[in-house]
């Protein structure tokens, strides 16, 4: 199969929403021997971008963008752990998580997607994550971002918890701090002393890569 064939199978998979579909064009550019960023870069990174200017444009909605999430994230399952470990391949590490006391998880999925398909290097911690190991976990892991999601007005006070403990231990200048959820607000980010606010995936992943180099 010639490489232009393989990569509108990729790009088709990700604006067709079929994460299958997704899973064998990823393995054809394996097959085809293909180099895993050229995958990257020129089949799937193109698609998700159209897919984010189309539901910015309201063209299309959240589910097909989670969908679109999901076959991008079913392909770089395939293909990220066979990019060469000398290659520069991440713009920065993010850590990203939903705050303590909330298991909400699916616009936290969908931004990670974004971001993974964006060239970060993204830490997800799951669901219900303690104030203290978004900050321990971005230490460790060298992050420029911290990024957390909070989808309940009871649950968004540990928005600001992490901004108080990025302070007290001395991480506060290091790295940038992003919120977002459905509760949260520019003012509330504002409020609580956060770097940015993303109102949907799309915007998350613009604001990552403003801070991208941190702060």
């Amino acid at each position: 199969m010639s490489a232009d064939k393989v990569l509108k199978q990729l790009q088709d998979s990700v604006l067709k929403f079929d994460s299958a579909a997704a899973v064998s064009a990823a393995k054809a550019a394996i097959q085809s021997k293909m180099d895993p960023l050229q995958a990257i870069e020129k089949g799937l990174v193109p698609a998700i971008e159209q897919v984010g200017d189309k539901f910015e444009k309201m063209e299309l909605y959240l589910p097909e963008l989670m969908l679109a999430g999901d076959a991008m994230k079913s392909a770089l399952e395939l293909l990220l752990p066979l990019v060469p470990k000398g290659e520069k391949t991440s713009k920065a590490t993010v850590v990203i998580g939903t705050v303590q006391g909330d298991v909400h998880e699916i616009g936290k999925n969908i931004v990670s997607s974004l971001l993974m398909a964006g060239g970060f290097n993204v830490v997800d911690l799951g669901v219900n994550v303690k104030t203290s190991v978004f900050v321990d976990e971005a230490r460790s892991k060298g992050a420029k971002i911290i990024g957390a999601s909070a989808l309940m007005s009871s649950t968004i006070g540990s928005q600001k918890d992490i901004v108080d403990y990025l302070s007290a231990s001395g991480e506060r200048r290091k790295r940038a701090f992003l919120v977002g959820g459905g509760p949260t607000t520019q003012d509330w980010a504002k409020e609580i002393g956060a770097d940015g606010w993303g109102k949907d995936a799309v915007s998350a992943v613009r604001l990552a890569n403003k801070f991208a180099k941190g702060r």
